[in-house]
């Protein structure tokens, strides 16, 4: 990977392009001790940095933990981390188990879309590219595999490292195709990240969260939520910030705009009957902040 000037004293790396167009790089690490052998060559290891592409990174066996905008990110098998662009990545020694069996995939945004720029506000307005980034998590998220997907995962990262390692003839269709797969896996299990926070995590976010499921398409607010909890408005925002990184009003606005992405891709509702559908009273409120989140209306984001 190459560098780029960066914001302040951290470095961005560069994607470097392939003359044939394969812009997809997979690296398999078995046996790492120390996260600062992650990265891939040419990238500044021993610093703190960004880059301008995506990064998955699958947990196949071992546990550790990853240093991702200042925060810890614990890992364990089964578990795919999601870096996007921006991310501030700290490499250091000792938070990878020497055991540990890691696939890291990365590749610009245009593989997936020829037509999508290097721009966070394009990746945005992009049906398998928006969920992953952008939705108030910071520069990061962390994924767990269902254990009867686990070896199905594994699987297409192999057969992508194949293709870019043979590549035969087809080779780019087949990558594009392999990319695909993962990206809808990820799409597909955005659907349940709240579920694991909730598990994860202590009794009152579970609370909140099943408020937030059972009421989001209709009219509900901080207090709201707290109300039902039994708690103080501000106790409840102070333990959700503080262990999720986001607002209740962030949760519940995340959550109505993932049920508006389903609803505009599975069904022909108007935009103004998606809007009630998932609790925003005022479309045009609702235009501007899928506009905001996803950097194109929800007209043209369901074209895409």
């Amino acid at each position: 990977m190459g560098r780029s000037s960066g914001t302040g004293d951290v470095p961005v790396v560069d994607y470097p392009r392939s003359p044939d167009g394969l812009d997809v790089t997979v690296q398999h690490r078995r046996g790492v001790s120390d996260v600062r052998d992650l990265p891939p060559a040419g990238a500044p290891v021993g610093t703190p940095h960004a880059h301008d592409f995506l990064l998955l990174l699958l947990v196949e066996a071992g546990a550790g933990a990853l240093r991702v905008d200042g925060r810890d990110v614990p890992l364990a098998a089964g578990d795919v981390a999601v870096l996007a662009p921006g991310a501030v990545v700290a490499p250091h020694a000792g938070h990878l188990a020497t055991q540990s069996d890691l696939w890291m995939v990365y590749f610009p945004a245009d593989v997936v879309d020829p037509g999508t720029t290097g721009s966070l506000v394009s990746w945005r307005s992009h049906p398998l590219l928006a969920p992953l980034v952008g939705h108030g998590r910071g520069g990061w998220q962390r994924f767990t595999l269902p254990d009867d997907e686990r070896d199905r995962w594994v699987g297409h990262v192999r057969a992508l490292d194949t293709e870019l390692r043979e590549r035969r003839e087809g080779a780019a269709a087949a990558v594009r195709a392999y990319l695909t797969l993962l990206l809808v896996g990820l799409t597909r299990l955005e659907a349940v990240v709240t579920d694991e926070l909730r598990d994860r995590d202590e009794p009152l976010l579970a609370a909140v969260f099943d408020v937030v499921e059972q009421r989001f398409r209709a009219p509900l607010s901080l207090r709201d939520v707290a109300d039902a909890v039994g708690l103080t408005p501000g106790h409840v925002t102070t333990v959700v910030r503080r262990r999720t990184g986001r607002t209740v009003q962030q949760w519940i606005t995340e959550r109505r705009l993932r049920e508006a992405r389903r609803l505009l891709a599975d069904t022909d509702l108007t935009v103004t009957a998606v809007a009630a559908r998932v609790g925003f009273r005022d479309a045009g409120y609702f235009v501007r902040r899928f506009r905001a989140e996803h950097g194109v209306p929800p007209g043209r984001w369901r074209g895409a």
